[in-house]
């Protein structure tokens, strides 16, 4: 599967940053997901952030998939995370 060098798993400094894009991406939308660290290191078990939040999804939040299509809540948070990330960066 093509893994883009931005779906990587993150360490250290920038792993702190794409976690709170994470839980700023899940306020956007009005979720009330909270990633701490623990969290965030345990899902980094996979490289793909998609992947990541479909298994946050899947076992946290299983009963959303009985309204949404995982596939889309899966993009809409994983774009709004992208546009935190970029938003978080500019403001560097």
């Amino acid at each position: 599967m093509y893994q883009a060098a931005s779906q990587q798993s993150p360490s250290g400094q920038d792993a702190e940053l794409h976690r709170n894009a994470f839980n700023a991406a899940f306020s956007e939308l009005g979720l009330t997901w909270f990633w701490d660290t623990a969290t965030h290191h345990r899902l980094q078990v996979n490289a793909d952030e998609r992947e990541r939040i479909r298994i946050y999804l899947e076992t946290q939040h299983a009963h959303l998939l009985k309204a949404y299509d995982a596939d889309f809540l899966v993009n809409a948070i994983h774009d709004a995370k992208k546009r935190r990330m970029e938003s978080m960066s500019n403001a560097h």
